[in-house]
């Protein structure tokens, strides 16, 4: 049994101390909002992000971070990408030498365009920072489905200790060593799902998804290939999987948020309906100026970025990339 705190209370960090306590471990579950922690530890059940996921009575739930980072032997971060930098500081001077963390949000930092392993690596340089991602909702691995995710760390063992510690019987856990892939595919698939959510508000059918899909992840390995994350991973679950479960599910809020955009919301109004973070919109200019300091095409990031920022309809976004010059699908790949 391990001493696991779980630091965000909203509805993935409220699934993975679930499941974290089912493995049989000690699990403390910490949020900064004391009305969060209130109606948690009556409820027992975060109403407004995961209802119908009960968490046991013995459980703590707590507003104390000092009290969460004693000793622990795993804290899981699970606070939105907006606040990994600002929590992290919080966290710097309670966190002993070489204490895993495990970040679980997925976004790149639109300022610096370092991704979230960077930020905390930068605000606590005494923690052993590692990276838990893959096609992951929370309303799913609340109520127990089958998923599987992939970790990542600097070390093999310390993988393979993580990956003992969340692995069950509905949750299968992979190993790599490549963070920076998992991290770059987890991030950007956020902004090509408010491409796909977008396609369906204007009533696009599953070939625009589809291609959207395809030619987002294309965009995706690109990008990361030149920044130098592995292309298998790009294949894996933090890549590909996570990229179709985001654009397809009707539990993704980047592809709500599209979808309304898609009928007419503004970005504003579509990030308050669908009521939580909304990543793809905080990545979607760190993408932009990644695929400008690299050098990579990438144009369906560059739509998203228009309609986003613009002012640009959805519908001459999407008739701009299908009239885009003639391209050959696979460069490298030579012709007789």
């Amino acid at each position: 049994m391990a001493k696991i705190s779980v630091l965000g209370a909203g509805s993935w960090g409220t699934a993975l101390a679930l499941l974290l306590y089912n493995n049989g471990h000690e699990v403390r579950l910490w949020s900064a909002l004391e009305d969060e922690v209130k109606m948690l530890s009556e409820k027992r059940e975060h109403e407004s992000k995961l209802p119908g996921v009960r968490l046991p009575e013995d459980m703590e739930i707590t507003t104390d971070l000092e009290k969460c980072l004693a000793g622990p032997d795993v804290a899981v971060l699970a606070v939105p990408s907006p606040f990994t930098r600002s929590t992290s500081r919080q966290m710097a001077p309670y966190v002993r030498d070489s204490q895993i963390i495990v970040n679980v949000a997925k976004g790149v930092e639109e300022t610096t365009l370092m991704t979230l392993s960077d930020i905390i690596e930068q605000e606590i340089p005494n923690a052993n920072v590692c990276v838990l991602s893959g096609p992951s909702h929370a309303e799913e691995v609340g109520r127990g489905l089958p998923t599987t995710c992939v970790v990542s760390a600097g070390k093999r063992e310390t993988a393979e200790y993580l990956q003992g510690i969340f692995m069950s019987p509905v949750f299968r856990v992979y190993t790599t060593p490549d963070m920076l892939g998992v991290e770059l595919g987890a991030a950007l698939k956020n902004v090509i799902a408010l491409a796909a959510g977008t396609a369906d508000g204007l009533g696009y059918g599953d070939n625009t998804k589809a291609a959207l899909i395809t030619r987002g992840m294309a965009e995706i390995s690109r990008l990361g290939i030149k920044m130098g994350a592995k292309a298998e991973t790009f294949y894996g679950l933090s890549g590909i999987g996570d990229l179709i479960v985001t654009c397809a599910s009707v539990h993704s809020r980047n592809r709500k948020a599209g979808y309304l955009m898609g009928k007419g919301y503004t970005m504003e109004e579509a990030m308050k309906e669908v009521k939580m973070v909304v990543e793809g919109v905080y990545s979607a200019k760190a993408a932009k100026a990644l695929s400008e300091k690299y050098e990579v095409e990438m144009p369906i990031i560059d739509a998203v970025n228009r309609v986003l920022f613009d002012g640009e309809s959805a519908a001459e976004a999407v008739k701009n990339l299908m009239i885009r010059d003639r391209k050959v699908e696979s460069p490298l790949l030579p012709w007789d």
